[in-house]
This record gives C-alpha cells, structure tokens and sequence, in this order.
C-alpha cells in the first residue's frame, strides 16, 4: 500500500493496529468534572446543539497529537468548544471570560481543588 493511500484509508488519530504499550484496565470513581462533562454531553445532544456523531468527529479531527495529550473527557471538552466555535454559538473570548469568572470563585478558597 502507498502512503498516500494509508492516510487516506486511516485518520490521524485511528491507532488500531499501531504497536503500544499495555493498557491498564483500571474501574475508577469518575471525577465531579467528569461527570459534569458527561452531563453537558447528554444536555448538548438532548437540545440538539451537538449530537454524539458530531462530538465523535470533533474529537478525530483533534489529530493524533492532541488525542495522545489529552485525558479522554478532555478530548470531549477541547470537541465541545471547538464545535460551538464553528457553530457560532460560543466565542473563544466568551469561552475565556466564562472560564476566568469560574476560577476567580476559587481564588479566595484556602486549598481549593478545581476538579
């Protein structure tokens, strides 16, 4: 098969077959952001803002460095914004500003945990 022809036939971030290390199989309690991110996944998709075939792509298109660096909420979140980007519903400077006014919540608490 010629190169060319692998990249089309596999995306950046399709790792199938690719050698790895082993994957440790561990059940974990998920973290309280975590399962807000799965929330708005559930809210996005019910309001028919983003559905789960868009969420999916939007995470492939991330490329293969971004998904490599990313815990697999965070690839939902990056996704996320980056569709509502494209959609014109949310600006990255809206994005910014919402972000700063969360943080600034937790700037006064002694040992906060931003999870």
């Amino acid at each position: 098969m010629m190169v060319s022809e692998n990249l089309v036939r596999k995306l950046p971030n399709d790792i199938g077959g690719d050698e790895a290390g082993k994957i440790e199989r561990v059940e974990h309690e998920l973290l309280p952001w975590e399962k807000r991110c799965h929330a708005l996944a559930d809210v996005l998709d019910f309001h028919k803002i983003i559905n789960t075939e868009e969420k999916r792509r939007g995470v492939e298109s991330l490329g293969a460095e971004m998904v490599g660096k990313l815990s697999y909420y965070e690839r939902w979140i990056v996704a996320f914004a980056n569709i509502l980007f494209q959609k014109g519903i949310l600006t990255p400077g809206e994005l910014a500003m919402k972000m700063s006014e969360v943080e600034g919540r937790f700037s006064d608490v002694p040992n906060a945990h931003h999870s």
